[in-house]
């Protein structure tokens, strides 16, 4: 009794000194100081074991045609590659600032699919990596797995080659359109930006709302941003150069002011 005693004791000791840690901020919440060795470890061996769990009665389809492979490189290089970089690609910001960092897949082999696609679908809770399930339909996911079978034995030529014969981003719905100077590892692919539209609207440099510039009779606006003149107009009206009415050009006999700038004359 006095055992179990003792035990409930430390028990409660150790859940008080875990407690008291967490009010008073002991644990460090920064990217950028790593977990101890020890809660490392115990981390990595919770995630390693839970997805292992999940995924081992998982059926694997058959991987590895050509199709499938070239879909996944369009969709790697789009979504993974910022974080997990590609053959021949240095690390960027984000690889570099990730804690724990994400692993640069083509260093790693070929990854055991049925994990690698549960990975792929659900995501890891507080790592960086999404769970990309909520946009892609299970085949697409399928075909990143095949590729990422492929990808540690690519060289970079290789690599970009298969990227640019890709559809790009492309899974069917739900993807977003990333910008090019973004899109690490996207050579030969689309733009994100779509130019080639039916009537693109394009931006003067203050940013501001662009001139109808095809419209069979636009309107130009002055230097001084007034409203347009009436070009179409019978009789269009000009403004002198104090930014006055017009005279009236059409009138039989009109108005001029005298050399002082008073009263006009009756003529």
């Amino acid at each position: 009794m006095s055992l179990i005693k003792s035990g409930l004791i430390l028990v409660g000791l150790g859940a008080a000194a875990v407690g008291g840690g967490i009010y008073f901020g002991a644990i460090h919440p920064g990217a950028d100081e790593p977990h101890s060795a020890v809660v490392f470890k115990l981390i990595e061996t919770a995630r390693d074991r839970a997805i292992a769990v999940r995924a081992h009665d998982m059926v694997v389809p058959t991987l590895g045609s050509e199709a499938q492979i070239r879909s996944g490189a369009g969709n790697y290089a789009a979504m993974c590659t910022t974080c997990h970089l590609a053959p021949g690609m240095a690390a960027t910001e984000l690889s570099q600032g990730l804690y724990p960092a994400p692993p640069e897949l083509s260093t790693l082999g070929a990854p055991d699919p049925a994990r690698a696609f549960w990975v792929i679908k659900h995501g890891i809770k507080a790592s960086g990596m999404p769970a990309w399930g909520k946009s892609m339909s299970d085949e697409y996911i399928w075909n990143m797995v095949a590729f990422l079978q492929e990808m540690p034995k690519m060289s970079p030529d290789q690599y970009q080659a298969l990227v640019a014969t890709s559809g790009g981003h492309s899974h069917g719905g739900g993807e977003s359109m990333p910008h090019d100077d973004a899109m690490p590892g996207m050579a030969g692919m689309g733009s994100g930006n779509h130019h080639d539209g039916a009537a693109a609207m394009d931006h003067d440099d203050a940013g501001t709302a662009p001139h109808a510039h095809d419209t069979p009779m636009s309107a130009d606006h002055d230097d001084a941003g007034s409203a347009p003149h009436a070009h179409d107009a019978p009789a269009p009206a000009a403004h002198d150069d104090a930014g006055a009415p017009a005279h009236d050009h059409d009138a039989p006999a009109p108005p001029a002011h005298d050399d002082a700038g008073g009263t006009p004359h009756d003529h």
